[in-house]
């Protein structure tokens, strides 16, 4: 006598999509509270309101409802021209993006044998870059028969850190990678 197993799929319901998280702050129907701390158009604190008060306050300013403070209990909501306070929202965040100085690391290339001439070039541009704000990386290439003298390298890199030390601080020593040792400096 056999057993026969029956084999059942088991369905699992189909979600339906999340909605769309919109950024930004709620404005009048999206706000899901029945009470709001209300501001009005002119900053007044009219206190605890109930929902359809405060809404309907503002479509007779002719005005938007903003939810201005989320997390509070309850939300903080204030009456304005919702377009205007996007735009200068959008305003204040480009003129935060203006002010910002990226860091760049700018890069410096030298010899064990360079000339005093061509060594004061290279000191006066990095002391250009300096005062941008910007990094320098000092990378000293050894070709050849070079390697053999490895100590001149490490000796044209101690001369390069005290020319620059009263302007710069090392940010990472000298170390080899190859060929070639890479010393970074950082502006004080």
């Amino acid at each position: 006598m056999q057993q026969h197993e029956e084999i059942i799929a088991i369905r699992h319901p189909i979600r339906s999509a999340q909605p769309a998280q919109k950024d930004g702050p709620r404005i009048n129907e999206e706000i899901r509270s029945k009470e709001v701390q209300l501001i009005d158009s002119t900053g007044d604190n009219k206190g605890v309101v109930d929902f359809q008060t405060a809404m309907s306050m503002a479509e007779a300013a002719g005005l938007d409802l903003v939810e201005i403070s989320p997390n509070t209990t309850p939300p903080v909501c204030k009456i304005l021209d919702f377009g205007k306070y996007k735009f200068q929202a959008q305003k204040k965040a480009a003129e935060a993006r203006k002010k910002q100085k990226v860091v760049e690391i700018k890069e410096i290339k030298l010899r064990p044998m360079i000339d005093d001439h061509d060594y004061d070039v290279k000191m006066r541009s990095m002391q250009r870059f300096f005062e941008e704000g910007d990094k320098v990386k000092i990378t000293l290439r050894f070709r050849g028969r070079e390697m053999a003298h490895q100590e001149l390298g490490i000796k044209l890199l101690e001369r390069v850190k005290t020319d620059t030390s009263q302007f710069s601080k090392v940010e990472s020593e000298p170390r080899f990678e190859g060929r070639q040792m890479v010393m970074l400096l950082a502006p004080r």
